[in-house]
């Protein structure tokens, strides 16, 4: 997605392109089949979810079609892991390469460790901590139950995303406040939850006897293989 003379344009495929993702189960196969996808375009050509869709798709409101609904369908699957983990933007991680990604982005460290080592900020523990039972929460639930806010702790945004980045955070799902009636109301909003709540321990750390450069280098090379016209300096703009 760019903005370009006042507009954000999409690019992506013709509608009658046999090429073109269809639905939200194509887009969970696609993921599965290339690991980690991010959702819009960035500086590697082809890798994205925007460039596998029709534009004229996004944000219709129907979800046979829209690929903005489908990411939440998606996230809420539990087949894929959905969060800001490309660029501090959002993307999918297959569950077999999710434990590869988040050896490497956690640098071999659960978030306690990292805590106790001195390499994770008081902001950052204040959010964890919420998460620690396995509970979830909306974002708006995070940020005032973690002392966010006027008055409070600054970059609640900023933490979350680097919190996704380090895969120590996810998008569980998206949901709409419901009012008194029980009824539903207002925009659907990001639902939080650490990966090990959603998949197990076990899932996210299959990986932790390897060496994060090694991790790393699986990554990249898997980006390297299915989308080969991004350069390194590429790469390394979106898997930073």
């Amino acid at each position: 997605m760019a903005y370009e003379q006042g507009e954000w344009i999409m690019r992506g495929l013709r509608r009658d392109d046999p090429a073109r993702l269809h639905s939200p189960r194509e887009l969970i196969d696609r993921v599965n089949a290339c690991g980690l996808l991010p959702l819009f375009r960035n500086s590697v050509p082809g890798f994205s979810v925007e460039e596998m869709t029709c534009p004229e798709d996004w944000w219709c409101g129907d979800p046979a079609r829209d690929p903005w609904i489908w990411r939440t369908l998606c996230a809420r699957s539990g087949e894929l892991a959905y969060g800001k983990f490309f660029g501090s933007k959002a993307g999918f991680v297959s569950l077999e390469w999710l434990p590869v990604f988040a050896n490497w982005r956690r640098d071999g460290y659960d978030f306690d460790a990292r805590w106790d080592d001195g390499l994770a900020s008081l902001r950052q523990k204040k959010l964890m901590d919420l998460f620690a039972d396995g509970t979830e929460y909306f974002t708006y639930e995070a940020k005032q139950r973690a002392g966010f806010g006027k008055g409070g702790e600054k970059n609640f945004e900023g933490v979350v995303t680097q919190l996704q980045m380090q895969t120590y955070l996810v998008v569980r799902d998206f949901r709409c406040r419901k009012n008194r009636l029980g009824e539903d109301y207002g925009w659907p909003i990001a639902v939080l939850s650490t990966p090990e709540s959603v998949w197990d321990f076990a899932c996210v750390s299959a990986c932790y006897a390897e060496k994060p450069a090694v991790s790393r280098e699986r990554v990249y090379a898997r980006v390297r293989e299915l989308f080969p016209r991004g350069s390194e300096a590429q790469l390394r703009a979106i898997l930073k």
